[in-house]
């Protein structure tokens, strides 16, 4: 004869058989298990939630300061050839002519008294008395000539060359100058801040004393950055002049600043 399964009854049958099964009690005990796995479930999450949030923070924290920290600036500076022409020095101006202004030296005239010494003894009243005035002749007079002293004019400013035989040098070359501006550019925040960049070019004049003149922007990209490049320029030390036939002679010169932020 087959064994026959028999199922028992389940503890909380057992236990409320015979009693109110509507009491909270009885509830309670039948919905304990699905209780007790919702309660870990919202356990597990909260404990998730605590432990992965810090670590969002901490990584969205670090990319903030990623974007927000200072970007590296890059200045480039180009030499640009200068033009291959042979400028001759334009000749001096002819000293002007010396004018020669003709002066009559003024002879005074020759009192003679023309009383002879006989009549010197005899009184004379005043009516009497003469006295000629003796005029040396017209073809006497001696004729001077004053040479008139040379004004020398001051020479006009003397405009600046685009090719000399000796051009301006920078103290130490082109590295020194190129450190130099490096060093001392300063990229403008409005500029940063808009993301702005590119290359200006600036032409200045190197005079024939060696210093830093007429800086002028041929090649702009911003008024900030076109500023700023101006600024550095006319802040460069003196140069060694350019020279054209052995004399210091100015001389125009260009630099190109490449603004680059990383």
């Amino acid at each position: 004869m087959a064994k026959e399964k028999i199922q028992a009854p389940p503890f909380d049958d057992i236990v409320f058989e015979a009693r109110n099964k509507e009491y909270g009690a009885y509830r309670l005990r039948k919905k304990y298990t699905r209780n007790v796995l919702i309660a870990l479930i919202i356990g597990i999450i909260i404990i998730g939630t605590a432990v992965i949030t810090p670590y969002l923070n901490a990584k969205a924290l670090s990319t903030r300061a990623q974007q927000r920290e200072e970007r590296q600036v890059e200045i480039q500076l180009e030499n640009l050839d200068q033009p291959n022409e042979n400028v001759a020095p334009p000749p001096p101006p002819p000293p002007p002519p010396s004018e020669v202004v003709q002066q009559a030296r003024y002879v005074p005239p020759v009192v003679v008294d023309s009383v002879k010494p006989e009549e010197a003894a005899q009184l004379m009243t005043v009516d009497q008395a003469r006295v000629e005035v003796q005029n040396e002749d017209v073809s006497a007079i001696e004729i001077v000539e004053e040479v008139k002293e040379e004004v020398q004019e001051e020479e006009p400013e003397q405009e600046p060359f685009v090719v000399v035989e000796e051009m301006p040098m920078f103290p130490g070359g082109d590295p020194a100058l190129l450190a130099y501006i490096a060093e001392h550019t300063q990229y403008p925040e409005v500029a940063k801040e808009n993301n702005i960049q590119g290359r200006v070019i600036v032409r200045f004049c190197v005079t024939a004393k060696g210093t830093v003149d007429k800086v002028s922007v041929l090649k702009g990209v911003d008024p900030e950055l076109d500023k700023e490049a101006i600024r550095v320029v006319e802040s460069l030390p003196p140069f060694k002049p350019g020279k054209q036939g052995g004399k210091p002679v100015p001389v125009w010169y260009m630099v190109p600043i490449t603004f680059t932020l990383k």
